[in-house]
């Protein structure tokens, strides 16, 4: 009797048709980066190509096939989720760490000679191709970007995605289009450009104060953007924008073009035209369409910088939001205190009944990201995510670590919270404590305006570090306002470059979230979001701090109440007292009553 091909077949035969097609077109190497032409983190599933070919469900890894060789490379967020998933594929994970050869360098150093390595062009950022070709010349290696192989031997491929896109209006929206049009054309004639190409769906979605639902969890939609002095183009699917839309937009000198025109878009910019685009933002294959004589004007997208700097009328609709996510959270938590030990209660039904706590406060649109529920070992794969096939049951004793989020029409949110499950252990509550004072430590820090925010990452690591404890992924990641959960330029992280687009300005939103993963046990992470403001000016310069966003009380159960210090306990007690203070309006019943437990203070 024939068994069923299971997904290591699948992609086992993939891989080898791949080979095929890569022998017949003479390539020797081909690069399969987690990209679409917007250089998205989330990807639409018609650019999810390397992880129909690889099977690796991360959302970031890249694959490198030879003739002989299939490597994935994958940082340590995903290394026990890949080493899973790529078994019996004949793919090799290959961990990303610093001071060993990544995608790029290895391709350098292992494809032969006069060979060829392939990739898609119209997904490689300006700024990677570059530096690919500069490590093939050494070798003579030709790097071909305008061959889609991967569309030879894809035959379901995904379509594109056709959601509506809809204005993201006043009193959200507390800056207008034309004003913001306005300020990108002041910064395109300080810098000589007499045009601006944008292809990131966040920075469009702002720009313009439009939203769409096309990548899953970020509420922007497939499109692109040429700018100039007199002129605002936007390529979209014409069907996408209704008629009553489209006469706003016009009204407010708003052109709309179709998706598929953008290369005919830039085909069109005059020879002798300045071009304003972040290298790290675009792809070559888009810029291929440029005339020759047309010169690049690089830097950071204005509007990157611009759309991190929430006003204080954005702030004032971002604390109402914080306020009714935490009261979802409560309501949350005071069923899952109820339900656990009467009835089985799985990851997924976290998820679920989060979700519907959620969707019950106004302006809740969807969520920020897959929720992360993740109980005792799970919880050490920093992306986790439970499946109605693949998850656990909240049972026994131990740890639940759930990291979730909410898109909401004034604010984004990102919360992770530690829930005690039966008793937990001595040497997990000592994990809780030293992450939470990591945490705290950090939320504490002031700091020289304008300081580049990988500088702060030692902060929270300080507390860990002290007892031979790190965690791979950064500490804090830029939020947005009512757009997608990660944003830059600022990124709390000691691997992120120090470059000026770094430096915290007021009005950013960050992510402070310390961990501590124990492969195969369990796994720590408390998260808060900040943002920056103005603490004082002194002899020294002007200086910042952080106001704490995030309204959910952090369960002191998790914790040794010993090992916080002074210090740390009476942060503590004046965050309980204010989670208090804010959400209790909003809530009665049975989780008025597990606020008020979960706020005792402690000091």
């Amino acid at each position: 009797m024939n068994s069923q091909p299971t997904p290591q077949d699948a992609v086992r035969a993939r891989v080898a048709q791949m080979r095929q097609v890569m022998r017949n077109e003479g390539v020797d190497a081909l690069l399969v980066p987690s990209a679409d032409p917007h250089l998205s983190e989330y990807l639409p599933g018609y650019w999810q190509g390397r992880k129909w070919l690889s099977g690796f469900q991360g959302s970031v890894g890249t694959l490198v096939l030879t003739a002989d060789f299939a490597g994935l490379w994958a940082d340590s967020r995903y290394w026990e989720q890949a080493t899973q998933e790529l078994a019996g594929t004949g793919i090799e994970l290959v961990k990303l760490q610093p001071g060993r050869p990544g995608p790029l360098e290895w391709l350098a150093d292992n494809t032969p000679a006069n060979g060829a390595v392939a990739a898609d062009g119209a997904v490689m950022a300006l700024a990677s191709t570059r530096q690919l070709q500069e490590r093939l010349q050494a070798r003579k290696v030709r790097l071909l970007l305008d061959k889609d192989l991967l569309g030879q031997i894809w035959p379901d491929r995904p379509a594109l995605p056709a959601s509506p896109v809809y204005a993201h209006l006043p009193p959200y929206a507390s800056q207008g289009r034309r004003e913001k049009l306005a300020a990108l054309r002041q910064t395109l004639a300080e810098r000589g450009a007499d045009w601006h190409f944008l292809a990131t769906l966040d920075d469009i979605a702002w720009l313009f104060n439009l939203r769409g639902s096309d990548v899953s969890y970020n509420p922007v939609f497939v499109s692109f953007a040429l700018i100039g002095q007199e002129a605002a183009i936007l390529f979209v699917a014409q069907s996408k924008v209704d008629a009553a839309l489209r006469d706003t937009l016009a009204a407010d000198g708003v052109e709309l073009r179709d998706y598929s025109e953008v290369a005919a878009g830039l085909a069109g910019i005059a020879a002798d035209s300045r071009v304003l685009l972040d290298p790290a933002k675009v792809t070559s294959g888009l810029l291929a369409n440029l005339r020759e004589g047309v010169r690049l004007v690089e830097g950071i997208n204005p509007t990157t910088l611009a759309k991190s700097r929430k006003s204080d009328a954005d702030l004032a609709h971002i604390r109402r939001t914080m306020e009714h996510d935490g009261a979802a959270l409560c309501e949350f938590f005071a069923w899952l205190e109820t339900a656990l030990g009467r009835e089985v209660v799985t990851e997924v039904d976290i998820d679920v009944q989060l979700t519907a706590a959620r969707a019950r406060r106004p302006d809740f649109v969807c969520l920020s990201f897959a929720t992360i529920a993740a109980f005792n070992a799970n919880g050490a794969m920093p992306h986790y995510h439970a499946t109605p096939e693949a998850f656990a049951r909240i049972e026994g004793d131990g740890l639940l670590l759930i990291d979730s989020g909410g898109q909401y029409l004034g604010g984004t949110t990102d919360i992770t919270r530690m829930v005690p499950i039966g008793t937990p252990s001595h040497e997990q509550k000592l994990d809780c404590t030293r992450v939470l004072k990591g945490m705290i430590a950090l939320s504490r820090a002031r700091f020289p305006r304008g300081i580049p925010s990988p500088l702060l990452d030692a902060i929270a690591r300080a507390p860990l570090w002290a007892e031979h404890i790190d965690y791979g992924h950064g500490t804090g990641h830029g939020v947005g306002y009512f757009m997608n959960v990660h944003e830059g330029p600022q990124s709390i992280a000691y691997q992120a470059a120090v470059t000026p687009h770094t430096a915290m300005q007021v009005g950013m939103i960050t992510s402070i979230e310390p961990g501590t993963y124990r492969p195969g046990q369990w796994g720590v992470r408390i998260e808060n979001l900040v943002i920056n403001r103005e603490s004082g000016k002194s002899a020294f310069g002007d200086f910042l701090e952080f106001e704490t966003l995030t309204l959910c009380p952090i369960d002191t159960r998790c914790l040794l109440i010993d090992q916080l210090g002074s210090e740390d306990a009476a942060w503590l007690d004046a965050y309980h007292a204010e989670v208090r203070r804010r959400l209790e309006p909003l809530l009665d019943g049975a989780a008025l009553q597990w606020l008020h437990e979960r706020t005792r203070a402690i000091g």
